[in-house]
């Protein structure tokens, strides 16, 4: 018997490679025989660079970059050798993450991703022949700007003086000029937002006031943007204007930098996840898959890990068991159909209050997982599998 293992992190308590832990030792004290495989997962949010690094062995590594605000920071990323392709899989906000800053920090009139463009180059000058990068959690309202003059991309005004230290002085670009070697390779987006740059449901007007965007500068940020837009559809031509590209709004407009000045791809972030790790493959010679996450509620249906990997386990008719720290009990009939089981810490543990649940995940996840033995058991019985 074979049971995989592919839990995401339980935020706060656990990363996915403990949840996946704590649930396996919990699974062979109660299927001693069973082969029990560990592939931590993640969709392409917080942690999903650590997660790829390890299910695949890779290398982390790290680079000396800046902050949104200019600053000298180290932010890391993995590596991964696969099928003799160099892959680097990073998230964004490692470098020009909100969590960089303090709250009276946030300023994105000059929050800049230059330094992601940094990460980008330390990947390249490795040798890579792909990137792998998830854009959650910025700090940013750039379009992308700052990591396209980190690439070596040069703004100019109508007047053709440089302009230097995007994103300010956007509003004044006039014309672009590309590095001398453009080409950065295979670049895939992990993006599970639909938003575009520009609009009503656009990077400034939806995600601005999180960063600190004041309502008075929304119109100007806006405009910004726009000005950006029109000079790069200018420049790269009327048919690859991608400030309507679903997703070009992501982490402050970085959706359409990558578009546009990378050739990237934008694709849900679980799905990019998965064909990196090759879950499919895995799921499809499992009897039983057992996935997770801290909290499991409806929003685990729109793009979360484990709701895509009880999907991959549907579609390969395998059954799969879901442990979360809690689920929530008013979504519980949404997410049914979904999964086979559904349990978590708090559903055993109601006596504890959550800040000690929390503390204690590892130990109390391994016992959640224990207690649900005869409900694996009959799932397993059900499917001729014991």
């Amino acid at each position: 018997m074979r049971i995989l293992v592919a839990a995401d992190k339980f935020k706060g308590s656990m990363t996915a490679s403990q949840a996946c832990a704590a649930i396996a030792r919990g699974l062979e004290s109660v299927f001693p025989e069973a082969k029990v495989v560990q592939l931590p997962v993640a969709d392409g949010g917080e942690g999903t660079a650590r997660a790829v690094c390890q299910a695949l062995d890779g290398e982390w590594v790290e680079a000396a970059v800046h902050d949104p605000m200019g600053r000298a920071v180290t932010a890391g990323y993995a590596l991964v050798h696969e099928d003799g392709i160099e892959t680097a899989v990073m998230e964004m906000s490692e470098a020009s993450g909100l969590w960089r800053l303090a709250e009276n920090e946030r300023d994105p009139m000059c929050a800049s991703t230059f330094g992601t463009g940094e990460m980008i180059l330390d990947a390249q000058s490795r040798g890579v022949q792909r990137i792998l990068i998830g854009i959650g959690g910025s700090a940013t309202n750039d379009g992308g700007s700052g990591m396209a003059e980190a690439l070596g991309y040069r703004f100019f005004d109508e007047k053709r003086v440089p302009l230097r230290g995007m994103p300010v002085g956007l509003e004044k670009i006039a014309s672009i000029e590309s590095p001398d070697v453009p080409d950065f390779g295979e670049t895939m987006v992990a993006c599970d937002v639909k938003n575009p740059l520009l609009g009503d449901n656009g990077a400034t007007r939806i995600y601005g006031p999180q960063k600190g965007v004041k309502p008075k500068d929304l119109e100007f940020l806006e405009a910004r943007l726009r000005q950006l837009a029109i000079v790069v559809g200018a420049w790269r031509g009327k048919d690859e204007d991608f400030s309507e590209v679903p997703g070009a709004g992501a982490a402050g407009g970085l959706g359409f930098g990558l578009l546009s000045f990378c050739g990237a791809e934008l694709a849900p972030g679980f799905d990019l996840v998965a064909d990196a790790l090759g879950l499919r493959a895995e799921i499809e010679t499992a009897d039983l898959v057992i996935t997770g996450e801290g909290k499991i509620d409806a929003q685990t249906l729109e793009g979360k890990a484990p709701a895509g990997v009880a999907r991959l386990a549907a579609e390969a008719g395998i059954p799969v068991a879901a442990f979360g720290g809690m689920v929530e009990d008013a979504d519980r009939g949404r997410l049914r159909p979904r999964f086979t089981l559904l349990a978590s810490i708090r559903d055993g543990f109601a006596d504890l209050d959550v800040a000690e649940c929390v503390a204690r995940g590892e130990e109390l996840l391994f016992e959640t997982v224990k207690k649900s033995a005869e409900d694996l058991k009959k799932i397993l019985r059900a499917d001729g599998v014991v």
